[in-house]
């Protein structure tokens, strides 16, 4: 057996994938309000502060971590022009069937079961708030990478919603029934678990 003697700690790597994020102007808020906006119309007493919680809490999933690191280095070295051709100039150009991108960003999603997937495919093809403004290129940079996974991000988050409402549900609640603060690491509310 392989024995890791430096083992990078959790907080080590959840504080990397925010700073990630921040670095190339995406903040928890604007991802949260993509997953207000799609659950609210199915979720009674559903805040933009649950949402942000949900989304947090997928920000310390390993699997959201690795693909926000990975893809966003990506990104960066293609701005710096630091990749081999041809991989360069795919990146630089977003080439419509390179595909790497997505299937970075859906490992990630699978996490969090179909109805994640369905929704990162929606959030995919729609484009909406900080993903449409990533992917037209609004600004500098290149984010290749970038506008998929918070499109995974926030289709995680939506779901982890979506499972949150049934569990409310057969308690005879709503999210007007519980405070973000009271979620639990699963999203239940503290006194269910």
């Amino acid at each position: 057996m392989h024995k890791n003697n430096h083992r990078i700690h959790s907080e080590q790597v959840t504080k990397a994938t925010e700073a990630a994020l921040a670095r190339r102007g995406v903040t928890i808020k604007e991802i949260a309000e993509l997953v207000h906006e799609m659950q609210k119309p199915y979720n009674v007493g559903l805040t933009l502060e649950h949402c942000i919680k949900s989304v947090e809490r997928v920000l310390r999933k390993r699997e959201v971590q690795h693909a926000v690191l990975v893809g966003v280095e990506l990104d960066e070295l293609a701005e710096k022009k630091m990749l081999s051709e041809p991989l360069q100039s795919i990146i630089e150009n977003d080439e419509g069937l390179f595909g790497v991108d997505e299937t970075i960003a859906l490992g990630a999603v699978f996490t969090y079961g179909s109805i994640a997937v369905t929704t990162f495919g929606h959030l995919d093809k729609k484009k909406i708030g900080i993903i449409e403004k990533l992917d037209t290129k609004a600004g500098n940079g290149i984010h290749t990478f970038l506008d998929d996974l918070v499109s995974s991000i926030a289709a995680c988050a939506a779901a982890r919603i979506a499972h949150t409402m049934r569990d409310l549900e057969e308690e005879d609640e709503t999210f007007l029934d519980v405070p973000p603060s009271a979620l639990g690491p699963d999203d239940k509310p503290e006194n269910n678990i």
